[in-house]
């Protein structure tokens, strides 16, 4: 019984310590001013599964909790959380688009102090944010069966995010490669309008001289 526990302990301990590197969460506190917004964003492929919860935090105990107003966009504008005058809240979806989604929070004019205020973000991102426990429970499985499931999620978002990455430095390749041709060509019309416009000024001069009978 004790050489399986151990054997256990060596399986399990390696397998956590890899989850723990490659789960993405961001703990982010943010102090917002008494008017003005701040952002964070994150940089998402698409399929991602994103969880985030957040909450003011107040160390003023003689006024009520300050209320904030909060607005999630995804990269091409669209609203997909807002929320107006909350202490704390939570926003889930799948990304649908790849690129930056932006999340905003600013005090909505509800602050007894009038100072500044905090408030603490949650940001999960991927395997970070499933919900290991309804798969448990619904696969019927636990202990190493169960981290290996996560090993594998892991694994899976790996590979996603290296696709994703691959497909990118192509595109970047392909900007760069049309960029530089755009600016060879600018640069050849550019010496050619230099050359033409020399070339008027000669014969501009030249005719000026032989009109002054310099020439």
């Amino acid at each position: 019984m004790g050489k399986d526990t151990d054997v256990r302990t060596r399986v399990v301990l390696p397998l956590l310590m890899l989850l723990c590197l490659l789960q993405k969460g961001h703990a982010i506190w943010l102090t917002l001013p008494a008017s003005g917004t701040k952002c964070v964003s994150e940089e998402i492929h698409n399929n991602v599964v994103v969880l985030a919860d957040y909450v003011v935090i107040s160390e003023d105990h003689t006024h009520p909790t300050p209320t904030v107003s909060t607005k999630v966009t995804s990269p091409y504008g669209n609203t997909i959380h807002q929320k107006e005058n909350v202490t704390h809240g939570q926003f889930a979806f799948t990304t649908h688009e790849a690129g930056n989604y932006l999340a905003c929070f600013w005090v909505d004019g509800h602050n007894p102090g009038g100072g500044d205020i905090s408030i603490n973000i949650d940001w999960k991102t991927g395997i970070a944010a499933k919900d290991w426990e309804s798969v448990a429970r619904k696969e019927k499985i636990e202990g190493v069966e169960l981290e290996l499931r996560k090993l594998e999620g892991a694994v899976e978002a790996i590979h996603e995010n290296l696709l994703y990455l691959k497909s990118r430095e192509a595109e970047m390749r392909t900007v760069s490669e049309t960029t530089n041709s755009r600016v060879a060509w600018f640069s050849i019309m550019s010496l050619g309008v230099c050359i033409a416009a020399s070339l008027a000024q000669l014969w501009h001069l030249k005719r000026y001289f032989q009109k002054k009978k310099l020439i």
